[in-house]
């Protein structure tokens, strides 16, 4: 059960605020104690430039991974500024499977972040588009995470919302997939709803997740085929 944010704050005035990740006491509205926040891995340098896949090496300049090496993703990069680890995972998994929805709030502000990078600012954001579920997972989740994260920040960064995707077949699974397969299973899994919502425009898709980039790349070449004039994609982690 999800609780309004009222409730939630009626509720802090009776119970203090706890942290999220460990139970201690926070100030409201913080979510983590400072040693919870400290354990969200962030993603540093160097790190591949289309998927931002890090890597611990020698490498110092831009590079690209072994995941993107010979791929032509209809997007330009995707960024994402924490790995999906620790106490950011385990909030991405809580909101997403245990529908606590709160939670919200500090995964919009990890995926903000990522609006800062370089690749992002290069060109003007015209349009946030998330991610689409298919019909039938939305109803069952009751909400789409993507789309719920696009419109936290899409308000906090005023930057318009474009709900113009839709995935028209429900894809299986993802999670046990190798790259080729993920690929196989989402083809032609999305369509544009509205043909002219993004048309001439710099979009910018919004998940919760990059793994191997198979999902933003097949809702990239429906924006591109859409009209859009650039795709780039920001998550809230990178797996």
């Amino acid at each position: 059960m999800r609780f309004p944010d009222a409730a939630r704050a009626f509720l802090s005035l009776i119970y203090p605020p706890c942290c999220e990740g460990c139970g201690s006491a926070v100030e409201h509205p913080d979510y983590l104690c400072e040693k919870c926040k400290a354990g969200a891995v962030r993603i540093a340098e160097p790190f591949c430039k289309v998927c931002s896949e890090p890597f611990e090496g020698a490498i110092t300049g831009p590079f690209t991974c072994s995941n993107c090496s010979g791929r032509n993703f209809h997007f330009t990069c995707a960024v994402a500024r924490y790995r999906s680890r620790g106490v950011v995972r385990d909030f991405i998994h809580r909101f997403k499977y245990w529908r606590e929805y709160h939670l919200r709030h500090p995964l919009a502000a990890w995926a903000l972040e990522a609006l800062d990078d370089d690749r992002i600012r290069e060109h003007p954001v015209d349009a946030l588009v998330p991610v689409p579920l298919f019909v039938a997972r939305e109803r069952h989740r009751e909400f789409n995470q993507a789309a719920v994260l696009a419109n936290m920040i899409g308000v906090r960064a005023d930057i318009p919302v474009a709900h113009c995707l839709r995935r028209i077949r429900n894809t299986s699974s993802q999670l046990t997939r190798g790259r080729a397969g993920r690929m196989e299973n989402l083809r032609n899994a999305f369509k544009m709803d509205d043909t002219t919502a993004v048309r001439g425009l710099h979009t910018v898709l919004v998940d919760d997740v990059l793994t191997t980039g198979s999902t933003l790349d097949e809702c990239a070449r429906a924006l591109l085929a859409g009209g859009a004039k650039s795709v780039r994609a920001i998550t809230v982690a990178r797996g």
